[in-house]
């Protein structure tokens, strides 16, 4: 069993929204840092956004910023991003990551999380 498993990805109009969801299993959730990244062809994987293990903590790339959120529910094993208003841009294969870190922060660097899913793919699209 993997221990990071995406779900959610599909295709859908700009403007409309996804939920994404990082399903976690083998390891604590909630004393992990989480990230979804994301990847278009040709492009560097890039940091969407993250959340800190207690869930206090949220950052995220200005080119989502007041559209798209990152949430948890450590019960239930899950982390989520809500994507609402997408664009053609957000086109990529959206991973998400953990940080086996108890932290009261976290980072979209892609060096501080050791723990990867095998992602979903988004595609924005008329």
């Amino acid at each position: 069993q993997l221990p990071l498993v995406e779900s959610g990805g599909g295709l859908v109009q700009p403007g409309g929204s996804l939920r994404l969801s990082c399903a976690v299993s083998g390891f604590t959730l909630a004393y992990s840092a989480i990230g979804w990244f994301r990847q278009a062809p040709g492009k560097e994987r890039e940091g969407v956004s993250c959340i800190s293990s207690s869930g206090g903590y949220t950052n995220y790339a200005g080119s989502v910023k007041g559209r798209f959120t990152i949430s948890r529910d450590n019960a239930k094993n899950t982390v989520f991003l809500q994507m609402n208003s997408v664009k053609p841009e957000d086109t990529g294969l959206y991973y998400c990551a953990a940080s086996l870190t108890n932290s009261g922060i976290c980072t979209r660097s892609k060096d501080y999380f050791g723990v990867w899913g095998q992602g979903t793919q988004v595609i924005v699209s008329s």
